[in-house]
């Protein structure tokens, strides 16, 4: 299913945008025994659409295929790796965590892997964190817990102070998982390495339970918050239809991307309103999400909200405050809609019962499931892979079912967010029975 933004950004791309960098000549032999080493030209197409292809003046641009490498740039009982967690937790860290230490050890026999404790605050000498030697006895079960066994932070630290102990630690690559943030941070700390002309790399894995990255077809934890999510939406299923005129509002995590709210409803049949951030629908007139809702309730007897933490803003106070990661803090747009459709219902003669959900912070705070755990060993041993041969600057992605490099420069200037003229939305208003609603200010 297409969401067409991606598909704006894609045909945007040179071969040069997916060109990665290299700290040098890889010349030493893989230890790793694997009958599959990638070459690095072997390459992903990235647009497959008839049109992409038929065109003649488009130039086809291929992101550089993950995997083990033949040759290496980095000699592995030499080399320290270090592994940093930023941002929320989201299920399915410790199990990438675990994946790169396993590689690391059995497969590369590397010197140490270090874990960096509490995010970018870690590296910061002030902060007082003392680092955590990684081994596959000490994370051998870490897999069973949710969140991360190093812990995370938010907020900007200083990149000189940051390279200083990684020079000062001796790591040959450090592998950040985090988010846009953390991708941003992570490009800036490179470019300090590489004004110094350090021969230390820079490997990324997208973690973030919005699935907001581009040229990454989920996240990891992201199939797992859904499931939780759709286990919420069915509670609020059965206090909606157990009253007259009941209704469950269920309030789901997507700052900027409604993504979980979107696959959370598809997932499960009862829900009858999604409201997303991507969506500027009006609450009153015609078309609005009250006039809607109260249809619903006339002809239905009940109804089921879902709406994304950053749907509606536009109908709220603006708060002027930021978090420590420079996010801006949302308002309470979920209290404004239940008073709203309170004062509606009552002057509508409808006597409603109304239950508000907010299961956020459980949907992501839990062990990850078969399907993300299978994904995250992936992209542990993948960065393990594009680090030993002096990949830098790059994230782990997958494009068409297959895992690639892609340059951080490319994920680091917008975030990925669903398209209300997509297929894919609309597949979520066939699903739910929701009109396109009146927008605000229309």
């Amino acid at each position: 299913m297409r969401n067409t933004q991606d598909a704006a950004l894609i045909e945007r791309l040179t071969p040069a945008d997916a060109a990665v960098p290299q700290l040098g000549q890889a010349a030493c032999d893989s230890p790793k025994c694997s009958g599959a080493f990638i070459e690095d030209e072997s390459g992903v197409l990235v647009g497959i659409s008839r049109q992409n292809l038929a065109d003649p003046e488009t130039v086809p641009v291929f992101f550089e295929e993950a995997g083990p490498r033949r040759q290496l740039f980095f000699s592995p009982h030499k080399t320290k790796v270090a592994v940093v967690t930023c941002g929320g937790v989201c299920p399915g860290i410790n199990d990438v965590i675990r994946s790169i230490v396993m590689e690391a050890h059995h497969h590369y026999g590397v010197a140490a892997v270090l874990g960096i404790r509490y995010g970018l605050r870690g590296f910061i000498p002030a902060c007082r964190h003392d680092v955590m030697e990684l081994t596959p006895d000490a994370v051998a079960e870490i897999h069973e817990f949710g969140g991360t066994i190093l812990g995370s932070s938010r907020g900007p630290q200083a990149v000189d102070e940051i390279v200083d102990a990684m020079e000062r630690l001796g790591i040959g690559f450090c592998v950040f998982i985090g988010g846009v943030g953390t991708m941003r941070a992570a490009s800036a700390i490179r470019d300090e390495i590489t004004a110094r002309e350090l021969p230390m790399g820079v490997v990324c894995i997208p973690k973030t339970v919005d699935n907001d990255i581009h040229f990454v077809s989920r996240t990891f934890g992201f199939a797992t918050a859904v499931e939780q999510a759709a286990e919420a939406i069915a509670c609020a299923h059965v206090e909606a239809s157990g009253a007259p005129y009941g209704i469950g509002l269920v309030k789901l995590m997507g700052r900027q991307s409604g993504f979980i709210a979107a696959e959370a409803s598809m997932g499960l049949k009862h829900v009858n309103m999604v409201l997303v951030p991507e969506d500027l629908f009006a609450l009153d007139g015609p078309g609005g999400v009250l006039d809607v809702l109260e249809k619903r309730l006339r002809s239905r007897g009940h109804a089921v909200i879902v709406a994304a933490e950053g749907g509606g803003q536009h109908l709220v106070d603006d708060t002027g405050r930021f978090d420590p990661s420079g996010n801006p803090v949302l308002g309470d747009f979920c209290g404004l809609l239940a008073a709203r459709i309170k004062a509606h219902c009552k002057a509508a003669g409808l006597p409603i019962t109304l239950k508000a959900i907010d299961p956020s912070y459980i949907i992501r705070s839990v062990p990850a499931n078969t399907a993300d755990a299978v994904y995250c060993g992936f992209l542990g041993r993948l960065a393990v892979h594009a680090g030993m041969a002096g990949k830098t600057g790059l994230m782990i992605g997958s494009v068409n079912d297959r895992f690639v490099h892609v340059p951080l420069r490319l994920v680091t200037g917008e975030r990925k967010r669903v398209d209300i003229a997509s297929d894919y939305w609309q597949a979520v208003l066939d699903s739910t029975g929701q009109p396109r609603f009146a927008q605000a200010g229309g």
